[in-house]
């Protein structure tokens, strides 16, 4: 194990980066059009924060709010816990975890280098166990024995 985030899991991301005066009804359609759970946000290409399916139902629907009318800077995670591209998927698992959240920024510095979900992460953990069970096998039992 210990497989690093980049270029493993964000390599060839498309990511769906918005302005924070745009809409929420922007936010969430962009949302479902891509079907990813969340949006970064950004202005002059830094970082501002973060929208997400949960910040859209708990800050705007549930509460009545317009969605026409309401700014994703009003709603979105300002400041949002962020991860290197140098750390492993289950570092970032680990800080998903604590904080709550189910989407991490990727951050190289002050640049936006993707967004890790923690399906992502799941599954990049899950590939690692695999490998590591391989490999074990064919440690105990030898490569290519075979019980004829």
């Amino acid at each position: 194990m210990g497989r690093k985030i980049v270029p493993d899991l964000v390599q060839n991301q498309v990511l769906t980066i918005l302005a924070p005066g745009l809409s929420v009804r922007e936010a969430a359609k962009a949302m479902a059009d891509r079907n990813i759970g969340a949006v970064l946000v950004a202005e002059a290409g830094r970082l501002k924060g973060i929208c997400t399916e949960r910040d859209v139902a708990h800050r705007v629907v549930a509460k009545g709010r317009d969605p026409d009318r309401t700014t994703i800077a009003e709603i979105m995670t300002a400041d949002p816990a962020v991860v290197s591209p140098d750390e492993t998927p289950a570092t970032a698992l680990d800080m998903m975890r604590r904080i709550g959240c189910r989407h991490l920024p990727v951050m190289d510095g002050d640049r936006i280098a993707g967004m890790l979900s923690i399906r992502d992460l799941y599954a990049a953990i899950q590939a690692e166990l695999e490998e590591d069970l391989r490999l074990r096998d064919d440690f105990i039992m030898g490569s290519g024995y075979s019980v004829a």
